[in-house]
């Protein structure tokens, strides 16, 4: 984990998502956290992070995103060389399928 990002208030931020109980929880959070197009970009980053770990090529998700390569390299980086929060995730949406294939 980045120890930069390691503070009090992204804590408090951690805390409040993970309180939620509903997607329209989550909706209403959001709408007043981020700017539509904060949360467009949020929500594009993944769906880019989603298509990658369905190896997908870049020009496939470029197409179906409009995500420029240079976000979609940014985040096949952080698939990579992050801190596996993504296959945190795919896992947990898809416990059926081992090693989220």
């Amino acid at each position: 984990m980045n120890k930069k990002i390691k503070t009090a208030a992204v804590d408090h931020l951690i805390d409040a998502i993970l309180c939620l109980k509903t997607r329209e929880e989550g909706y209403d959070l959001l709408e007043d956290l981020c700017t539509v197009n904060e949360l467009l970009s949020l929500s594009q980053r993944f769906e880019v992070a989603t298509m990658l770990h369905d190896h997908k090529t870049y020009m496939e998700i470029a197409e179906k995103t409009g995500a420029s390569t240079a976000t979609i390299s940014r985040v096949n980086r952080a698939l990579n060389y992050g801190c596996d929060g993504y296959e945190l995730v795919f896992e947990r949406l898809n416990p059926d399928n081992e090693n989220g294939q």
